[in-house]
């Protein structure tokens, strides 16, 4: 009975089949759905660890990964981390070995990408990473794209389309600039803190080492004028 129910089990889910995470369009001339995802966020990786991201994106896509490490800890300070990019079949597409860097390619095929920091060079302590990736598509290629401005004109609807699609891409491209910024900008702030707390328990150390010498030298200082009397008094 029991190797009956499994089997009735496996027929009912090879029935129901696996869900589709692409929509499904109604007619076959609508063009598939194509959005301006990204992201922008900050992830601490522990010593030793990998940390991966998956960004679907459609074929014909301008795919943008960049990164920044802010802070890190440990004993050596390694400020350098491994970023890869990898397509849906696994191939590498990029891959950066730095303490900042940018991975950009356009997508060749629809499906998940993959993105993976790895925290191999330090080993004692955790680092703190910005990341900021994304994909947009233009729309029309380069070639075509005067003859269908052009085109475009003609119709007043068209053409406030078009451009309110060119707007879209640069207020994009001014967004990616802006976390640039806030990417040194925490990066900087960080460094800043960091030297800041070295300065004042190096500048405490000094101050503990001058009063210990003084000290000591005092000390010796009244041994060398100290007569000891003797025991015996001499007649």
């Amino acid at each position: 009975s029991r190797m009956l129910a499994l089997v009735l089990l496996a027929l009912l889910l090879g029935h129901a089949g696996c869900p589709n995470t692409e929509p499904l369009n109604e007619s076959d001339q609508e063009p598939l759905f194509r959005g301006a995802d990204r992201y922008d966020f900050a992830i601490v990786i522990p010593a030793g660890a990998m940390e991966c991201f998956w960004q679907f994106a459609h074929q014909g896509g301008n795919f943008f990964f960049s990164y920044e490490v802010q802070r890190a800890t440990g004993i050596g300070n390694n400020r350098n981390i491994l970023a890869t990019a990898r397509d849906p079949n696994g191939f590498q597409l990029g891959i950066s070995q730095h303490m900042r860097g940018q991975i950009n390619f356009v997508t060749k095929e629809t499906g998940f990408y993959q993105l993976c920091l790895d925290n191999q060079h330090n080993r004692f302590g955790f680092i703190q990473v910005y990341l900021n990736f994304g994909v947009y598509y233009e729309g029309s290629n380069m070639e075509n794209e005067q003859l269908e401005e052009r085109k475009k004109l003609n119709d007043t609807l068209e053409a406030i389309r078009f451009s309110i699609r060119k707007l879209q891409i640069r207020i994009l491209h001014m967004w990616r600039f802006y976390n640039f910024a806030r990417m040194r900008k925490g990066s900087d702030f960080f460094l800043q803190e960091s030297n800041y707390n070295y300065v004042n328990w190096w500048s405490m150390a000094q101050s503990c080492v001058i009063v210990l010498s003084g000290v000591l030298q005092l000390y010796f200082l009244k041994r060398l004028f100290n007569v000891q009397s003797p025991s015996r008094q001499r007649c």
